[in-house]
């Protein structure tokens, strides 16, 4: 089947066969279709995507349809529309990687093979990771922002409640946008104080790090929210069960070992993160981590032991948050690793670590906390005092970064 080149070329699955692309991208996500939109600026003649869903996320939205701040459809646009022109779409899932034979594996039975490939799957939630939060959500009072299905239900959730316990929870491990779980606490915080009501109501924080935030800088900033909210904050602790019928969680202390069972109205929880299951069980997963995350130089993202595999984005096992500004500073790095080794010529190209995470602590209040592999801030914007919590901010999130989203980034721009 041919089409035109401005368009995405589509092949639907089938029940068996061989297909062969020069550049194979796993994942049609934020990841997968900016390296993809790159390579073809690039020139890379041969690129598909393999990407099973029609529905494409912006996620870091969320969060603020969580909050009653945006509406969930300003998150969603159909695959199709933000495929790159001139690629392949392959709507299929991967199901199992073959390195030493450069294959990919699909669950029509499928098998793509490939010169280079990059992994962008993203990673999967585990609410069965927490005893009885599968069952719980969506239901009694439970609810979380990590499910688009569900972010609606969060705001329905705070605008009702009037007086009781919100308890707000955080998984152990890496999770995507580790500040996502902080920040709808602080805008329902915020609005039951404009609603006269937070003085009726608990509100506790459950966080498995040591401190609010890793960059001090930010931590401290937080840790004002915090008090000025009267949110009891809980560090090294985690929600280890949930009983949504008895609307019970419980909590427990990883420097003591206590555990302690708090009733709540309101359960806004975050589930475990792990890579895809056919990442985690099969040959390219890093051995050192526990999620099965993938393998990938921190600097060039090329995988240490398939030089013709790279991996970025949630997937890959790096010492920096996953968020979308980190793959923004990933992708040129992958693409331009990639066509050197295509060429033959040693990488050039190197990833510092940048990421950013906007953390929303008000309606229309924002820090931009930005840093880098040692935990060093990295302003983007110098000029601003992005450590100050600023109402600009806010505006470059609600709007500012969803435009870049879908003009720029997902263009293989910017």
């Amino acid at each position: 089947m041919s089409t035109s080149a401005s368009q995405p070329v589509t092949r639907p699955a089938e029940r068996s066969g061989r297909v062969h692309h020069r550049i194979v991208v796993v994942g049609g996500g934020t990841a997968g279709i900016t390296v993809a939109a790159r390579l073809r600026r690039a020139g890379a003649p041969d690129v598909a995507v393999l990407e099973p869903s029609g529905t494409h996320w912006y996620q870091p939205l969320w969060t603020l349809v969580g909050g009653g701040q945006a509406p969930l459809r300003a998150s969603l646009r159909t695959e199709a529309e933000v495929m790159p022109s001139g690629v392949h779409w392959l709507r299929e899932a991967a199901v199992s990687v073959d390195p030493g034979a450069r294959t990919v594996g699909t669950a029509s039975g499928r098998t793509v093979s490939y010169d280079r490939l990059v992994l962008a799957p993203g990673l999967r939630l585990e609410p069965d990771g927490v005893p009885g939060l599968a069952q719980a959500l969506g239901h009694n009072g439970v609810t979380s922002n990590y499910l688009p299905e569900l972010a609606p239900l969060t705001w329905d959730l705070i605008r009702r409640m009037k007086s009781g316990t919100a308890v707000f929870t955080m998984p152990a491990g890496p999770v995507k946008c580790g500040g996502a779980p902080q920040k709808i606490a602080y805008l329902a915080a915020d609005h039951w104080r404009k609603r006269g009501v937070l003085d009726h109501i608990r509100v506790i924080l459950v966080l498995p790090e040591t401190a609010m935030f890793k960059v001090p800088e930010f931590g401290r900033v937080l840790e004002d929210v915090a008090r000025r909210y009267g949110i009891e904050v809980r560090l090294r602790s985690e929600m280890v069960s949930v009983d949504g019928a008895a609307r019970e969680a419980v909590i427990v202390n990883h420097a003591t070992g206590d555990k302690e069972t708090i009733s709540y109205d309101l359960l806004h929880a975050v589930p475990p993160q792990a890579a895809p299951e056919w990442i985690a069980g099969g040959p390219l997963a890093d051995p050192a981590s526990p999620f099965g995350y993938v393998k990938a130089d921190p600097a060039t993202l090329q995988h240490p032991d398939h030089p013709e595999v790279f991996a970025l984005g949630d997937v890959a096992n790096l010492p920096t948050s996953k968020t979308g500004a980190a793959v923004r500073k990933q992708a040129p790095v992958v693409v331009a690793n990639l066509r050197d080794t295509l060429r033959g010529r040693p990488l050039r190209a190197r990833y510092d670590g940048y990421t950013s995470c906007p953390l929303v602590t008000a309606r229309h209040k924002m820090l931009l906390a930005e840093f880098d592999y040692e935990l060093k801030p990295a302003p983007s914007l110098p000029f601003l005092d992005t450590t100050k919590e600023r109402t600009d901010m806010w505006f470059l999130k609600r709007y500012g970064l969803p435009q870049f989203y879908w003009h720029g980034m997902l263009k293989g721009l910017g």
